[in-house]
């Protein structure tokens, strides 16, 4: 096992990552900014070291300062947790050149599957269902641009190659704004990813986004940890998730696990990962792969008993994995929220003092957080403060249980959405299941 990592994230995810790091007896050294000295998981790791300012661009994301991090405590490997560098293929290079380990995927499979255009084409070849596209890059010729639309057939949307995050994409609805949204693509694509290619794709209607967890060795053994429904979105941002996802049957689980499973073993993945989906009228479409450990990894931790993280770092350890694909049984339902410091009707962040600070609790309640009664909520980062997880025998039981989970939770001082999720545990709709990507844009009135 591992002697020593270096956490080189915030928030919750870095104390997650400790928590598992102490569980196997591996010393943890927490990178932070400036901004973050005060955060939960640098009071409680082995050692620490200041990368910089509070801005992103000087600390979490500085490649250099977080190396040296691991050089100046005698750390032998980093883990990036999800965001900032997660999926940064030169960064994951960087630290490998460097002597680390980098608790992750090769760099040339994060390369790869980090360009969806790439991506796309490696997944057709291992015979992963996509959605119909440009199968390429778009080019220049407006008359080629307008046959190829026709062609996939309106609506369509136009994606940045290296998007992310719910960004870089654009739908349109007729050949009179194609050009044109083209060209704003392109140039918010560059200025955010650094990358102006863009691509082409029919946009479904009415799909969910359900995806695959997957953890592969680097000695070729992969196995599927199920599913997740993440289909309560806003703005392509994930707000709700769960596993299993509702109104799957075991042998469709099973048929496009396989395929994933598959899928790794002819590109040679390693590491934790995530395949995502659409999924329409029975069929699943590729849309993109994650590389790096998910936000919403607790819902399948908690379904199949599998500690992800735990498995990242023996992963990185060079062990086999801990289990088998028969070892793996979906035990009942989980459900997840995403807590922001937002507010819960505009959506604009809240940073500030939480003032006041009372986490739920009961049988089958996880709360994953960083923050406590007198946290200073930063204003540069992203505003999730926590996730608040309810586990049952089944969905009834564990939407009971998150609805009464939200009706304890105390977070004063700051504004949140906790109002938003308590309204959302008890929409009909979502209460019956199934409902599709766009079902909480149209309850927002967002279009």
């Amino acid at each position: 096992m591992l002697d020593k990592v270096v956490i080189a994230n915030r928030g919750e995810i870095a104390l997650r990552i400790l928590r598992a790091c102490r569980e196997l007896g591996v010393k943890t050294v927490a990178a932070y900014s400036e901004a973050d000295r005060n955060q939960k998981h640098v009071f409680l790791s082995d050692e620490s070291v200041c990368i910089g300012p509070a801005a992103s661009i000087d600390s979490y994301l500085n490649i250099p300062a977080v190396i040296s991090a691991a050089e100046v405590t005698d750390a032998v490997a980093i883990h990036p947790g999800y965001g900032f560098l997660s999926e940064n293929a030169d960064f994951a290079e960087r630290v490998e050149q460097s002597g680390f380990i980098f608790i992750g995927p090769r760099a040339e499979t994060i390369r790869l599957m980090g360009d969806k255009v790439s991506a796309i084409k490696a997944m057709k070849q291992a015979g992963i269902p996509c959605v119909p596209g440009s199968d390429g890059p778009l080019g220049d010729d407006p008359v080629r641009l307008k046959k190829t639309a026709k062609e996939i057939g309106y609506p369509v949307i136009i994606k940045a190659a290296g998007g992310g995050g719910g960004r870089g994409m654009r739908v349109v609805h007729s050949e009179a704004s194609l050009l044109k949204s083209i060209t704003l693509t392109r140039s918010e694509a560059a200025s955010a990813f650094g990358n102006d290619v863009v691509y082409m794709e029919k946009f479904l209607e009415h799909p969910r986004h359900i995806e695959i967890q997957i953890l592969a060795d680097e000695h070729g053994n992969v196995i599927y940890l199920g599913e997740r429904d993440c289909s309560m979105q806003r703005r392509h941002q994930k707000v709700i998730e769960e596993a299993p996802a509702p109104g799957l049957d075991d042998a469709t689980r099973k048929q496009i696990g396989e395929r994933c499973v598959e899928a790794c073993k002819k590109i040679s993945y390693r590491g934790a990962g995530t395949f995502e989906f659409l999924y329409e009228n029975g069929e699943f479409y590729f849309i993109e792969m994650n590389t790096r450990v998910q936000v919403e990894h607790p819902v399948t931790e908690m379904v199949t008993g599998v500690d992800i993280v735990k498995e990242q770092l023996h992963i990185a350890s060079g062990e086999t994995l801990n289990y088998k694909q028969e070892d793996i049984k979906i035990r009942g339902h989980a459900i997840e929220c995403r807590l922001n410091a937002e507010d819960p009707k505009t959506f604009m962040p809240s940073p500030g003092t939480i003032e006041h600070y009372h986490p739920p609790g009961g049988f089958g309640i996880r709360v994953d957080t960083h923050v406590y009664q007198g946290y200073k909520v930063p204003p540069h980062y992203d505003s999730m403060i926590g996730k608040l997880i309810a586990h049952a025998e089944t969905r009834e039981l564990a939407l009971a249980r998150l609805s009464m989970a939200l009706s304890e939770i105390v977070i004063d001082g700051i504004k949140t959405n906790i109002p938003l999720h308590q309204d959302l545990v008890k929409d009909r709709a979502f209460m019956e299941g199934g409902t599709d990507i766009h079902y909480l844009e149209s309850k927002l009135g967002i279009k």
